[in-house]
């Protein structure tokens, strides 16, 4: 039975999708880089968040923010 991203199989196994290839990922102990299927995915998806290209949605745009000037702490 699939849910969205995570489906169960035998009532035991989660399987989810890679969220960077979409390729089925067994979420156990098998898997160290789950919910990646890969060190790879894991990379590209962390390089995605540095270069800014994925965020966190906000109401308030405070990348340029006084906030988080340097002199404040």
């Amino acid at each position: 039975m699939c849910s969205g991203e995570k489906c169960t199989v035998d009532n035991e196994m989660t399987v989810v999708k890679c969220p960077t290839c979409a390729k089925p990922v067994e979420w156990s102990e098998k898997s160290p880089y789950r919910p990646f299927c890969s060190k790879r995915c894991q990379l590209i998806d962390l390089g995605e968040w540095a270069d800014e290209e994925k965020r966190i949605p906000s109401k308030e745009d405070i990348s340029d923010s006084d906030i988080w000037g340097e002199t404040h702490h």
